[in-house]
Parts: structure tokens; C-alpha cells; sequence
């Protein structure tokens, strides 16, 4: 339920918002829905994570991946497809780390209301 939620919000919001649109929505999913600790990192990093490699793709096969072997170059990188998975990966790291603060933070507010 996160993964969906997550891939479908992100994919249609980053359309029109900046990348960073992802931590808002990991942090307000996985603080809403996100069961525990381990769903609530791992389900939105393999969403962004998807959906960025996924986006980057098909972007970059119908230009014959110009623009990722330059940039491969230019971080002295001899595979084009190696950027785009650090691409992935970093998108992933940032809505995992997003997700799971959102997760710690309902657990906190909860923990408030609840008398000691």
C-alpha cells in the first residue's frame, strides 16, 4: 500500500514540483499509513528507486544516451548505465531516510498524547 501510494503520488506531483517533492510525500505517507520502522524505509526507497531508474530510461534510450554517457564522462565514469543507478539509489536513500523519519514522528506524537 505505501509502494503504490508513494510511486503514484511522486510520479504525478514530480510532473509539475521539484525532485524533492519525494520527501514530503515518503514523510507524510509513511507518517500516516507506515506499520513499522522496516515498511516504512524500505517501501519508499524501492518506489523512488524504481520510479527514477524507471523515468531516467526512458528518457535516456530514445536519445541513445547522450546525455548520461556525457555525464559518465564528466564523472569519470566509463558506464552510462552506473549514473543512472547512482541516480536511483540517491533518490531511493533521501525517500527511505524521509519515510522512516515520518514513521519515528507519529510514533513520537502518539507517545505524547498517551498520559504517562
Amino acid at each position: 500500500m505505501v509502494f503504490l501510494v508513494i510511486i503514484i503520488a511522486s510520479f504525478l506531483l514530480q510532473l509539475v514540483l521539484p525532485w524533492w517533492v519525494i520527501i514530503i510525500i515518503s514523510f507524510a505517507t509513511c507518517g500516516l499509513i507506515g506499520k513499522t520502522g522496516k515498511i516504512s524505509f524500505w517501501q519508499p526507497f524501492l518506489a523512488i528507486f524504481v520510479l527514477w531508474l524507471g523515468m531516467a530510461l526512458f528518457k535516456s534510450l530514445p536519445n541513445h544516451n547522450v546525455l548520461a554517457t556525457r555525464v559518465a564522462e564528466m564523472l569519470s565514469v566509463k558506464l552510462w548505465p552506473l549514473v543512472l543507478l547512482i541516480t536511483a539509489l540517491l533518490g531511493g536513500l533521501v525517500a527511505g531516510i524521509s519515510g522512516y523519519c515520518g514513521h519515528h514522528f507519529r510514533k513520537a506524537v502518539i507517545s505524547l498524547k498517551t498520559p504517562a
